[in-house]
């Protein structure tokens, strides 16, 4: 299967029968990112983590323990 990095336009070929494969067939609103990219991107949230700056919004189980 034939995919394009949606950050950097890469092009690249990924086995027909791979889990990220079966998930982006069913789920046509998911995005392939290359691994270049994904491990930028989890460089750069990591450093924005370690700066203090950064917050995740609670999930639904943490707000449940709230109440």
């Amino acid at each position: 299967m034939r995919v394009k990095c949606t950050i950097c336009d890469k092009r690249e070929t990924i086995d027909d029968w791979s889990f990220r494969a079966k998930r982006l067939r069913n789920k046509p609103v998911r995005v392939h990112i290359c691994d270049e990219c994904r491990s930028r991107v989890e460089e750069r949230t990591l450093e924005r983590h370690a700066s203090g700056q950064f917050h995740l919004y609670p999930t639904w189980e943490t707000k449940r323990k709230h109440w």
